[in-house]
């Protein structure tokens, strides 16, 4: 056996040198683990896994509205640049008939939304930090502008509807083409809306607002300064209808908060894939 280990060494060391055989350190200066660990390079290999489809995305959440936006006045009636006019700074949103907050559901739903985002490697960006009394805003302009320096992938505030007698479903709004405002992002806003329309229609089996022109899912607006300050594509989704008993039943369950937010989390991965 002598001399078959000695051919063996002469042939990895020949190797070695002319750069084709490469050995672990250990090999060379002595056993300095388990001969059973793998490699560096395998475990690198075992633990980076698939990549994430939305790895290295950075992603804008905007939960309409602040809880305690009804006890600053003075703060959200304060007039704002939206767009080529100005805009009230907030507004205290709608709620159902049985006292659940708009903005309550725009940020759990918002919060859900983010994990499952961050779970697919985006990087998540909120407008506000948490949903209190004792806080108010932000203002529209800043809302609008959040996204513009990082620069974000994608924006969608997030919105719940209050039409009485108007019947159940949701709509997306989208900015309209307006030079110099938003003719950049019109198109690119326009196939964000229309993901998000169809991941809530057709993966969460959503009706349409009934109410809105067109009765299609899609509203086209101007008027909006969250849009229109926006540099990266962007929309507005109303979830549903506060003052219809159907939407009120699944907006106010944990089990329809989740449907809502896996739609969105869908309809950003479907827009950047």
């Amino acid at each position: 056996m002598r001399p078959f280990r000695r051919t063996t060494l002469l042939a990895v060391a020949v190797l070695t040198a002319a750069g084709l055989l490469a050995l672990p350190s250990a090999a060379v200066a002595g056993p300095t683990r388990s001969p059973d660990a793998p490699t560096e390079a395998f475990a690198r290999q075992v633990t980076r896994g698939p990549a994430l489809p939305l790895a290295g995305r950075v992603i804008v959440l905007d939960p309409g509205h602040q809880l305690g936006n009804h006890n600053f006045p003075s703060e959200i009636n304060r007039l704002v640049p939206a767009g080529g006019f100005k805009k009230a700074c907030n507004t205290t949103g709608t709620a159902t008939d049985g006292g659940y907050p708009e903005s309550t559901l725009n940020w759990r739903v918002a919060k859900l939304a983010q994990r499952r985002l961050e779970k697919a490697g985006a990087q998540v960006l909120l407008t506000r930090a948490a949903d209190r009394q004792d806080l108010w805003g932000p203002c529209i302009n800043t809302r609008g502008r959040i996204g513009n320096k990082v620069p974000a992938d994608l924006k969608i505030s997030i919105h719940g509807d209050g039409n009485y007698g108007g019947g159940p479903g949701f709509h997306v709004i989208a900015p309209t083409d307006r030079k110099p405002w938003t003719h950049d992002i019109y198109a690119p806003s326009k196939a964000l809306a229309l993901a998000v329309r169809h991941s809530l229609h057709k993966g969460a089996g959503l009706p349409y607002a009934g109410y809105i022109a067109g009765g299609d899912g899609l509203d086209f607006r101007s008027d909006l300064g969250t849009l229109n300050l926006s540099n990266v594509p962007t929309v507005m989704v109303e979830l549903g209808n506060m003052k219809d008993s159907a939407d009120v039943d699944r907006m106010t369950s944990a089990r329809g908060r989740r449907a809502y937010a896996a739609a969105l989390a869908r309809a950003a991965v479907k827009y950047l894939s």
